[in-house]
């Protein structure tokens, strides 16, 4: 069961309308709201059986009237002090959520029949919840309170979502008091001197306890004995750990539990039989709970782990399931993660030299930031069980390395395809070849060229076609060299951008341009290649002083192009053009490989970037530096990028050093994803720097290029943002491949562009 304190999903003022009420309900997927008046006394429960009851009763369907007036006034309630056997003992008859009052009546809190998750703290664990990392310091603070402090500040910041301590009453614990006696076993002798040299008591761990509190991390502790529990609870502690070697003790678990406390218990050293006891004296208690796999010796041998037994515990307890591990090294959590685990629980310390058997199999505060990156990690590739999709990164390595369907011989309209017309050839960019069944036989809507590919439109009535367009703003559409006539054959745009690529960089300009005598009758912008010859990505933050000269020549290379051009075109591409010159839109860098840097040093970063602008000679050019997105493509990988993502440093370059920005909506949307921003806040810091507009949707953090209107843009919000911030800015629809099939997917952007811009 869940103790829930945070009632502001549960709960509407009772005077709220039916209607406030039932989009609560809908939105706490609880399918129950309970009701309050001003001062947060209880008045009652409205359910989706108690609105059907009214409805049903011949109640005037108006959902404007005051929610009370639907509800059940006499809602199950209970006192807050009640014990989870009275809670769980109020379940039943459909009710799964029974107010907690106090002794006014007030609601405080909300107990919800749930076993499958529960909270510790501010972190819930559940299956679909991030993975609860516990530092357990245990005694390895070795007696001292600063080194304690140490500890928790140097595991807070290695990414530890609770730090895990023990208290013992020396005195109640052992049979014969503190210090034991020569007769004890060579081991516990050892253990009792370890903790007559390095136990805290209460009073010691409750300091560390509330500089817990102060830094912001969550707290837990595996109490010994009864009288360390009552301690711990009257403290507060958000869970109490019941170590291994209590797994049988039924009495200590039993006074635990009447606590009301969430309880995390630890299975090591015990049989099958005696976990199935301890599971069900845990269920009969009602109090949340969760049991971890663990195997009891300093270090454990791999051999002895299995952690195959975490799929059989949790068949077992029915509870969410976690590991302990004793072993070297972090892979084994890391791969418990893999297979179920919603807890991990691993030793920690800043000495693996310092006396007493934890600091050996210890993590240092390094190995824990890793192994929480890599169970980071892990939860994110392991997905869900939605059916097989192709991501972005294998549709971009699915049109370089796969095979598509050709025409083998010049097709006029209307000719009956037969199989020696069609062949199947590299690269994937058109049909794929198990569609060449569907493809025989067709009736053809165009004219194909021998070599040319066929296109999902093929096997329907044709693609859609350019035509005229009516924006309130300059567009273009996005070209390279050889595509320029088939691009404007059916439209003409306000200009064209194209998008380079580094071989293009070497092609003599007067000789691209030679077809068009008189100029093309429009204007231009260029986009730089990202990737040169040599696998070189352009990136003006790099720290290798040869890579950051060569993005500079490089990005000079594309600058003098820019202007080479500009006797090219008849029109300016927008009504800046003339007195500045044509946009060049750059992807500048700040990307690294295996992570983001830290926050802080961007700063240094974008003075790098900076720097480089400053030797590039942009004289007669509008060089914008591309927003771009957190995790970007490349040739069909993925990178890390830590420039022009957040929209609040994006701006302060921009305004710091005096440069404009080309705004990619995309790329922006998924750096907001990432962020957990509102993209209306983005577009309101990033748009009064915006000389240049990319148009294209997005998903979640990485799915970019995504076709207009399919994704999570709000088109007619973003617009109007626009429209009032940035009205002069000139656009182009940037669809992942969007030219293919003579521009199909820009003719789509364009259509659906055109009713909110």
């Amino acid at each position: 069961m869940i103790i829930e304190r945070d009632l502001t999903p549960y709960v509407v003022y009772s005077g709220d309308p039916v209607l406030r009420a039932l989009e609560k309900i809908t939105a706490n997927k609880a399918r129950v709201i309970f009701l309050v008046d001003a001062h947060g006394h209880l008045d009652g429960v409205l359910s989706d059986g108690d609105f059907r009851r009214w409805v049903s009763g011949g109640a005037r369907l108006d959902v404007d009237v005051p929610a009370l007036e639907a509800a059940n006034t006499s809602p199950r309630s209970l006192p807050i002090g009640s014990s989870p056997a009275e809670i769980a003992h109020a379940f039943g008859s459909g009710i799964d959520h029974v107010a907690l009052v106090d002794e006014r009546g007030h609601l405080v809190a909300i107990a919800i029949n749930r076993a499958d998750e529960f909270r510790i703290g501010r972190h819930l664990v559940a299956q679909d919840a991030p993975t609860l990392v516990i530092a357990e310091i245990g005694i390895n603070h070795q007696g001292d309170i600063d080194l304690a402090k140490r500890l928790v500040d140097e595991f807070a910041a290695a990414g530890a979502d609770v730090v895990k301590f023990q208290l013992r009453d020396m005195e109640a614990l052992y049979r014969q008091g503190s210090t034991g006696s020569g007769g004890e076993d060579l081991g516990t002798q050892y253990t009792l001197d370890l903790l007559a040299k390095y136990n805290l008591d209460a009073d010691g761990l409750v300091t560390v306890f509330d500089h817990c509190a102060d830094i912001g991390i969550d707290v837990m502790c595996t109490a010994w004995d009864p009288r360390s529990v009552d301690r711990l609870v009257d403290y507060g502690v958000p869970s109490l750990k019941v170590a291994s070697a209590d797994m049988t003790n039924h009495a200590l678990l039993r006074h635990m539990a009447a606590t009301g406390t969430p309880m995390v218990l630890s299975t090591g050293m015990s049989t099958e039989g005696e976990i199935r006891e301890t599971v069900e004296v845990m269920r009969s208690s009602g109090v949340a709970h969760a049991f971890l796999h663990c195997q009891s010796t300093y270090p454990a041998p791999f051999k002895d782990i299995n952690l195959a037994y975490l799929t059989r515990l949790a068949e077992l307890t029915q509870t969410p399931v976690g590991y302990s591990g004793h072993e070297r090294g972090f892979h084994v959590p890391v791969a418990a993660v893999a297979l179920g685990a919603r807890i991990i629980e691993k030793h920690v310390t800043i000495d693996r030299d310092l006396e007493g058997n934890d600091h050996k199999v210890s993590l240092l505060p390094g190995e824990f930031a890793e192994m929480v990156q890599r169970i980071r990690e892990v939860e994110e590739a392991l997905g869900t069980d939605a059916p097989r999709a192709v991501s972005t990164g294998e549709m971009m390595n699915r049109i370089n390395l796969a095979k598509s369907l050709v025409a083998t011989r010049r097709i006029e309209v209307g000719e009956v395809l037969t199989p020696a017309d069609v062949d199947i050839k590299s690269p994937g960019r058109g049909l794929q070849p198990n569609a060449y069944d569907r493809l025989i036989g067709r009736t053809t809507s165009r004219a194909l060229d021998a070599g040319d590919f066929f296109y999902a439109t093929d096997l329907g009535d044709g693609a859609p076609r350019g035509r005229d367009y009516d924006f309130r703003r300059p567009w273009g559409l996005a070209v390279r060299y050889h595509d320029i006539e088939a691009m404007t054959r059916d439209t003409t745009p306000d200009f064209l951008e194209f998008h380079f690529s580094y071989k293009d960089l070497d092609l003599p300009v007067a000789e691209v341009f030679a077809p068009y005598a008189d100029g093309l009758p429009m204007g231009f912008t260029t986009h730089s290649p990202d990737l040169f010859a040599g696998d070189f990505l352009l990136n003006l933050a790099s720290e290798d002083d040869a890579h950051w000269e060569r993005s500079i020549r490089e990005l000079q290379r594309v600058v003098d192009t820019t202007r080479e051009m500009q006797q090219h075109f008849r029109k300016p591409a927008d009504d800046r053009a003339d007195d500045l010159g044509p946009v060049i839109v750059a992807s500048l860098g700040g990307f690294t490989t295996d992570a983001f840097v830290k926050p802080a040093e961007r700063a240094e970063m974008y003075a790098r970037v900076a720097a480089g602008l400053a030797r590039v000679d942009d004289a007669g050019v509008r060089l914008c530096a591309q927003t771009l997105p957190p995790y970007p493509w490349y040739m069909g990988g993925q990178l890390y990028c830590n420039l022009f993502v957040d929209p609040r440093d994006t701006a302060d370059f921009a305004a710091t050093y005096d440069r404009r920005l080309c705004f990619d909506v995309s790329h922006s949307k998924l750096a907001a994803n990432y962020l957990g921003m509102s993209f209306a806040e983005a577009t309101d810091l990033l748009a009064p720097h915006t000389e240049h507009l990319h148009l294209v949707d997005a998903t979640g953090v990485d799915g970019e290029g995504v076709q207009v209107g399919d994704g999570e843009i709000d088109w007619g919000v973003l617009a109007q943002q626009l429209d009032a911030i940035v009205p002069g800015a000139s656009f182009i629809p940037e669809i992942w491949q969007g030219h293919v099939n003579d521009g199909e997917g820009f003719w789509i952007a364009l259509e659906r562009l055109e009713q909110w811009f």
